[in-house]
This record gives structure tokens, C-alpha cells and sequence, in this order.
């Protein structure tokens, strides 16, 4: 029996200091929220401690407006901004020539002459090497004799023909065969023209990997020649940029060896695919190099500017999390709103979100665990309507 009473009393002192403290201490009903005590049992301690107060001189003079400012959840808000995201490309890309080919003899044999050296500038059609001819050009010469005998034999038969002292027959195979060694003499003056080795493009002559004597074939490589006037930059964007790029989009870039100076040029192709590893696309840019200070193989920061997405941002300890998802809490007048969000990107400063706010909206940082979709709220640091109506009738 006398430990149910000293239970019985150590309930009671419990109960009424804890309604106390709920009463006169500040932000004592936040944080029993914050621990998970209901909000209705929030509000019988903080009324249980009024009433016990209510005969005092203290508080006689409170009434239900007294009440009704008490019940408020006491807010700080911070008012929603926008940003705009999805507005600029950064994207580090390789250089290559605008046309780089690579050069190699069309048939086999030893080199007898190199005629460009590394770093020269070359057309497009010049020769570059030779190889060892002498053959060919025997060929040839054998060739054109046979070509000459029988153009004479053509002639003859012709002047022969007409006192019919030989056949139509005898013509036409004559004409034929001139015909064929015609022929032999293109298919010869062709072998000796591919003993040259010449250019397919103009360009900048490359480090040549042979030397004279040595025994080349149709795929050994002879030099590689650049036409740097343009330069081609690769490079892969993120795939919510896809839909984005065209060809001929003007870009920025500068080269990673060059910083400071600014380059400028345009998309020339978009590959027709993203790839599915890194769901990225392939996109190239064409940039001019009239000075010839850009090489293939360089790298590039390149950037691209878009119109971008805009959206609301809010501070980032105003997110509150919920079974149904992330949303936060705003002031409409006097009270509280729920608001659901979708979190767009996160930032150290701010979180842009996609939600019904709009730019000014006062949204609440501080003090969420006492609101309730709808209660009543004060705002920190503003004055609410049943203080202004008190102080007006104590100055009366």
C-alpha cells in the first residue's frame, strides 16, 4: 500500500512538471515531437499546466485568445528561390585532324627515294617516295614498240584494202590486235606510274618510319600526313543531353596544353546511338586552326551552352521524409501546408525540387514537428495578429 502511494505521488510530480516545463519552457513542445509524443498529448500538458496556473494573477487575464497563441507552432521560413539546371556542358574531348591518312605504296619493291621529310607540307597528288622502276620501265618501252607495229600494220592493211589486196577480215584483226597492244601499253605506263608513291591529301608530313633500300609492301605504312587546318574534337555527353544537340551548335573549348585562350567552333556530327555502358552519346565538334597551333591527339575542354530547366529550390533542412515520400512544410497566411516534392538535384546550399510553389513562398526550416497539414502557425520573429490586438488594447 505504501509503495502504490509513493507511486501514486511520483506519477503526479512527474505529470506536473512535465506540464511545466511544456508550458514555460521554450521549444519543449518541439522537441517531445521530435521523441515521438503525440501532438494531443502535447497540448493536455501544456493546458493541464494553464489551468493550474489559471486562478494566479499571472494568468487570469489570458482567456481563449491567450489559448489560441499558445496552440500556434512557433516557425522559422525561409522564402523558396529558383535555379536553373541542365544549362551548361562541360566535357573533356580528343583532337584529330580533320583528314589524317596514312600513306603506303601501291605495289612492292625497295625504296630508292624519300622526297619529303617530317614536318613538311605537302598537296594533295605529290610524290613522296619512289621504288625501283627499272623493270617497269622496260615493260613499258616493250609496250609501246608493240603499240607502234601494229598501228603500221593497221595503216598497211587499210592502203591494201582499198586495191582489195587483202580481206575485211584481215583488217579487223589487225585493228584488234592493235587494239590489245594498246591496251598492254596502258596496263605497263600504269605499273611504272605506281612506282611513285605520292600523296592522297594535302597535309603535314608525320615521322617517316623507312629509309631508302628498304623492302616495301602495299601495307607498309610510308608516313602519315594531317590536314590540321580543322581540328575534330570527340566527345561524349551525358544522356539527358541528347535531344538537346544539333549539328552546327556553336561551342567553346580550349585546349588542355593552351589554357587561356579561348577557341570557338560547331557541332559536326552526332553519332546515331548512345552507348549502353556508360549512357553517354558521341557527339564531335569542328574547330578552325588557321595558325596551326592546335594538333591531333590534344585534349579539349569543350562547352556547351543550353536554354536549361528551371525549378524552385529550397533550403535543404526544410525536406522532411514521410512512408509516401519527401515533402516539405509551407506558410499560407497563418497556416501550415504539406507540400510534396521530387528532389531534382541536391546542392550544399540548396535543393532544387519539382513541386506547386512558387518563387517567394515561405517554406519552414525550423520547428516542423509540431505541424499538423492546416494548424495554426507563428512565424519567429514576426508579430502575430493576437499580440498586435493586445498591444493596441493595453495602449487604449
Amino acid at each position: 500500500m505504501r509503495f502504490l502511494k509513493q507511486l501514486a505521488v511520483s506519477l503526479l510530480v512527474l505529470v506536473v512538471g512535465g506540464a511545466a516545463w511544456v508550458r514555460f519552457a521554450p521549444g519543449a513542445g518541439e522537441t517531445l515531437g521530435a521523441i515521438g509524443v503525440s501532438h494531443p498529448l502535447i497540448d493536455a500538458l501544456s493546458g493541464s499546466a494553464g489551468g493550474e496556473g489559471a486562478g494566479g494573477p499571472r494568468n487570469g487575464g489570458r482567456g481563449e485568445g491567450g489559448r489560441g497563441f499558445s496552440d500556434a507552432a512557433l516557425v522559422v521560413v525561409r522564402p523558396a528561390e529558383s535555379a536553373i539546371v541542365n544549362n551548361r556542358l562541360n566535357a573533356i574531348g580528343n583532337g584529330e585532324a580533320i583528314r589524317s591518312v596514312t600513306v603506303t605504296p601501291a605495289s612492292t619493291g625497295n625504296l630508292t627515294e624519300i622526297l619529303v621529310k617530317s614536318g613538311d607540307r605537302i598537296e594533295e597528288g605529290q610524290v613522296i617516295a619512289r621504288l625501283d622502276s627499272d623493270e617497269q620501265m622496260i615493260a613499258a618501252e616493250q609496250a609501246r614498240l608493240t603499240r607502234d607495229s601494229a598501228r603500221e600494220k593497221v595503216e598497211r592493211y587499210r592502203n591494201l584494202g582499198t586495191a582489195r589486196a587483202v580481206t575485211a577480215v584481215e583488217i579487223r584483226d589487225a585493228e584488234i590486235a592493235m587494239q590489245a597492244a594498246e591496251l598492254a601499253l596502258r596496263t605497263a605506263e600504269l605499273d611504272l606510274k605506281r612506282r611513285d608513291v605520292v600523296a592522297p591529301s594535302k597535309g603535314i608530313v608525320g615521322i617517316i618510319t623507312v629509309n631508302v633500300g628498304d623492302y616495301v609492301t602495299t601495307s607498309t605504312p610510308i608516313a602519315v600526313v594531317d590536314d590540321r587546318s580543322q581540328i575534330l574534337v570527340d566527345f561524349w555527353v551525358p544522356e539527358r543531353f541528347a535531344s538537346k544537340i544539333s549539328v552546327g551548335q556553336p561551342v567553346t573549348a580550349n585546349a588542355v596544353a593552351q589554357p587561356g585562350r579561348q577557341l570557338t567552333g560547331a557541332i559536326h556530327a552526332i553519332d546515331n546511338r548512345l552507348d549502353q555502358a556508360s549512357r553517354t552519346l558521341r557527339v564531335r565538334a569542328r574547330i578552325e586552326n588557321p595558325d596551326d597551333m592546335l594538333r591531333a591527339g590534344m585534349s579539349f575542354s569543350v562547352t556547351m551552352a543550353f536554354d536549361g530547366d528551371r525549378y524552385p529550390t529550397v533550403d535543404p533542412l526544410s525536406i522532411q521524409w514521410s512512408s509516401e515520400g519527401s515533402y516539405i512544410w509551407r506558410v499560407s497566411g497563418d497556416k501550415s501546408q504539406r507540400v510534396p516534392i521530387k528532389i531534382i538535384q541536391r546542392n550544399p546550399d540548396k535543393v532544387l525540387v519539382e513541386a506547386q510553389i512558387a518563387e517567394g513562398d515561405r517554406i519552414v526550416t525550423e520547428g516542423v514537428q509540431r505541424l499538423r497539414d492546416g494548424g495554426a502557425v507563428r512565424i519567429a520573429g514576426e508579430a502575430s495578429p493576437e499580440r498586435e490586438q493586445k498591444v493596441a488594447g493595453d495602449a487604449q
